[in-house]
């Protein structure tokens, strides 16, 4: 079993564990089935979850975490919920595992979401982005979001990208980090 080539969920935790510096204020833009909102509650003192499946939110609502708070809409519409900076950002894209897989995250609200997304980041905030590829929409999401962050300016934005260069549809992870300036 690999340690490091493994996971990117995993590498994605490790990496905000590990180089960020305040744990105020944390956005899952996608709940799913709660892994990374439960890492989040764990490290920070506030957690914004979003997810457009009433599923996914009910399901998560039983875990009674007090410093979550749940929000049923789309990840697009983050301003509209976050009214402070936030530390960190979180998406997995995708479906819900084991849910209906015709609902996925889509190539324009996941563009329209990082835009807000990269606003209410603060300095010095890390943004990961967990793409999986292995379906039509999930190709899109790609394409789009590695060319969304190609753009960024890079002397507000560090962006890297990590990627199984020899495994076929894998998963990659992009990490943004704001810049302290």
């Amino acid at each position: 079993m690999y340690k490091y080539v493994y996971d990117i969920s995993q590498l994605a935790q490790s990496i905000i564990s590990n180089y960020l510096s305040s744990f105020q204020c944390a956005v899952d833009a996608t709940l799913g089935n709660g892994y990374d909102t439960d890492f989040l509650s764990e490290k920070f003192n506030k957690v914004y979850s979003f997810d457009i499946q009433n599923e996914a939110v009910d399901n998560y609502k039983k875990r009674n975490k007090e410093n979550v708070i749940l929000i049923n809409d789309s990840h697009e519409y983050f301003k509209a919920y976050v009214n402070e900076k936030a530390d960190c950002i979180m998406y997995n894209l995708g479906f819900l595992p084991k849910g209906n897989k015709e609902l996925t995250t889509t190539a324009y609200t996941t563009i329209k979401s990082l835009e807000e997304g990269l606003d209410i980041l603060a300095p010095g905030g890390i943004i990961s982005i967990a793409v999986y590829i292995g379906h039509e929409e999930g190709m899109r999401e790609k394409d789009a979001v590695l060319s969304f962050v190609s753009k960024l300016p890079k002397k507000e934005f560090g962006v890297m990208v990590h990627y199984f260069a020899n495994r076929d549809n894998a998963p990659l992870l992009i990490i943004i980090e704001k810049n302290i300036i």
